[in-house]
């Protein structure tokens, strides 16, 4: 299993309609091939400057490189991520065992 996370933050000029345009777009990654247990989610913590994550499963290194190479994962990062997104920090885990 590995867990794809991207914390973010959006541009602050960035509007009402244009943040609903975002988060719709990101939606629709859900119905990608091989993408489990996705959500959206808001920052709470005082503690870092990022406002929303995305987290996502797969079932395999060989699922996740199909997700990421996508037609329309890179659309979304053409058409949405690079006009919206301030900052973001992506982090890919995968369990450990000890």
């Amino acid at each position: 299993m590995l867990r794809h996370s991207v914390i973010l933050k959006l541009k602050p000029s960035l509007g009402a309609d244009e943040q609903r345009a975002f988060f719709k777009a990101v939606d629709s990654l859900a119905t990608l091939p091989n993408v489990q247990k996705f959500e959206v989610l808001k920052q709470i913590s005082p503690k870092n400057k990022f406002e929303y994550g995305i987290s996502m499963e797969f079932a395999t290194q060989e699922h996740y490189d199909f997700y990421t190479n996508h037609p329309e994962h890179e659309a979304f990062i053409q058409d949405f991520w690079l006009t919206s997104v301030d900052d973001f920090l992506e982090i890919d885990y995968q369990k450990i065992s000890y």
